[in-house]
């Protein structure tokens, strides 16, 4: 299991929070996320041999935030 640690920008909101949240637990092989707001993380736990972090990354961008 891996743990990785996202900066993404432009969440501004508990909405955006949410949105980043359902786009990421939904993918294969994801155990945990946890998003801070105010730190503008995106914390994930997950199966590497599933989902790699660049995919988790392009979701997020396509969800319409920018991973740093």
């Amino acid at each position: 299991m891996m743990r990785k640690v996202l900066q993404v920008e432009g969440m501004t909101c508990q909405h955006c929070v949410q949105t980043v949240n359902e786009t990421v637990a939904k993918m294969a092989g994801v155990q945990k996320v946890d998003v801070n707001l105010e730190q503008k993380e995106v914390t994930i736990e997950f199966d590497e041999s599933q989902t790699k972090l660049e995919e988790v990354s392009a979701q997020i961008v396509e969800a319409g935030f920018e991973v740093c």
